[in-house]
């Protein structure tokens, strides 16, 4: 008896469409499925087709859209190829996988690639997401594969309404949630390396070395998967698409050079945690070297009596003063001697380093 096999969605329409967005000038975000949104694309590019520039297009061309996608679902890359008419480079990203943030301009289009974290210190891999993200002056296109909180946290402004004017003012909103995820880690992190270090200054010694390279280690993947490409951005600002306006130019510099002071606070950070990591080892060092130094003088100083006991223990003929009614004490005498003697020697040594 067969059943019928529901396809999965994975939160998304049949399309793989997770959200989907209308915005028009100084207005809020209307909600709008993969099948409205084709419609919508499909009324433009007839528009432009029929030769009306982007001025007179239509009476609703300040009109965009907010499109984003679950790469997760079976049918989303193909429905994405087939209508959207992305250019190559978009699909290279996705397969490429993985990279460090970046925003290029590839064929009149931005190309985004956008790095988010669930952040733990005890993280493994999967707890770092990447977005994939594409836009011209009417449409924003986001994908991904696995729930980002920078694209959650946009959702939720769209959601009350809050008003974005273009494409560009979604993804700088994007970028600066994650500037805000950054600098959550960096205060958090702050707050567990003070701890460390007053520890450290009362002399209350812990051996955290095992927490702060995992420490240090987080931040510097974060530090090189958050971080946006240098050099994309400043080829990007210097050189804006014909579409981009000068507005979002400037947010774009502004949330760029956010970015850049949170990257210099976590730069800091790995800094302190490293001298935190050399102080600690310097200081375990120390203890170990007085362990070792109190072995050395029990070993040096108990050696007189152990070498005098070796050879009054050899029970063979000819023992001096071994009938000699004061021998104990006289030997008493000469181990002592040599002990003191011994322990001076030690201490002298141990004096001069």
């Amino acid at each position: 008896m067969s059943q019928p096999i529901a396809q999965a969605t994975y939160g998304a329409d049949q399309a793989g469409l997770i959200a989907g967005f209308r915005f028009a000038s100084g207005q809020a975000g209307t909600e709008i499925d993969s099948a409205q949104a084709l419609q919508w694309l499909q009324k433009h590019s007839d528009a432009e087709a029929a030769g009306n520039d982007r001025a007179n297009a239509s009476n609703d061309d300040d009109e965009f859209l907010w499109l984003h996608f679950n790469l997760a679902h079976v049918a989303c890359e193909r429905w994405m190829h087939n209508h959207l008419g992305l250019p190559d480079a978009f699909f290279q990203a996705l397969r490429e996988g993985s990279s460090s943030t970046r925003i290029e301009h590839i064929d009149n289009v931005l190309l985004a690639v956008i790095n988010d974290v669930a952040f733990s210190f005890g993280m493994v891999s999967s707890d770092i997401a990447t977005m994939w993200a594409c836009a011209n002056h009417r449409v924003l296109i986001t994908a991904r594969a696995k729930p980002l909180r920078s694209v959650d946290q946009l959702r939720e402004a769209v959601k009350r309404r809050e008003r974005f004017h273009s494409p560009l003012a979604l993804l700088v909103h994007l970028l600066e949630d994650q500037a805000d995820v950054l600098l959550h880690i960096v205060r958090e992190t702050s707050g567990k390396v003070d701890g460390i270090e007053d520890r450290l200054l009362a002399q209350r010694v812990n051996d955290n070395r095992a927490e702060l390279a995992a420490m240090r280690r987080t931040l510097v993947r974060l530090q090189r998967l958050l971080a946006p490409e240098p050099g994309s951005l400043f080829r990007l600002l210097n050189r804006p698409p014909a579409w981009l306006q000068e507005e979002d130019v400037k947010a774009l510099r502004e949330s760029t050079e956010a970015f850049s002071l949170v990257l210099n606070d976590l730069t800091a950070l790995v800094e302190r945690i490293r001298l935190v990591q050399e102080e600690l080892a310097a200081q375990l060092n120390e203890q170990t070297n007085r362990t070792l130094f109190t072995l050395t003088m029990v070993t040096v100083l108990a050696l007189p009596i152990n070498i005098v006991a070796g050879f009054f223990g050899m029970n063979v003929g000819g023992i001096p003063m071994a009938n000699h009614p004061h021998g104990f004490w006289i030997l008493v005498a000469l181990v002592a001697s040599f002990t003191v003697l011994a322990g001076r020697w030690a201490f002298r040594k141990q004096s001069q380093f």
